[in-house]
């Protein structure tokens, strides 16, 4: 079964840095166009970031120039770098896959990113 594992939260204070990555299994990882979600309480879930199979790289943008998504198709593995952290960037942040050739989606369980001010 297809399996998203997340790790990297934690807690930062306001201006600091954290990198949160993904380990995909039971998926063909280097076709999926990969993305990381996050969900602060009593608000929506947002897609912050995705790359496709062939790197292109697309970002919200609250997070433009902050955020850098990378991905390791050798190791399926997806990696988010958020820099100049701030207390509005306090999320579950969570791993998302899409098969680009149907409307085939994976979203991972998450895990905390808490800026501190």
């Amino acid at each position: 079964q297809v399996q998203l594992v997340e790790s990297g939260g934690g807690l930062v204070q306001s201006g600091g840095s954290l990198r949160v990555s993904c380990v995909a299994s039971g998926i063909i990882f280097k076709i999926y166009t990969m993305g990381w979600f996050r969900q602060a309480p009593g608000k929506q879930r947002e897609l912050v970031a995705t790359i496709t199979s062939d790197g292109n790289t697309n970002y919200l943008d609250s997070v433009k120039g902050r955020f850098t998504i990378t991905r390791d198709n050798a190791k399926n593995v997806v990696s988010l770098q958020m820099n100049s952290l701030n207390a509005e960037d306090t999320a579950v942040y969570g791993c998302h896959a899409r098969y680009p050739f149907r409307n085939t989606e994976y979203w991972g369980q998450g895990t905390q990113v808490t800026v501190s001010s």
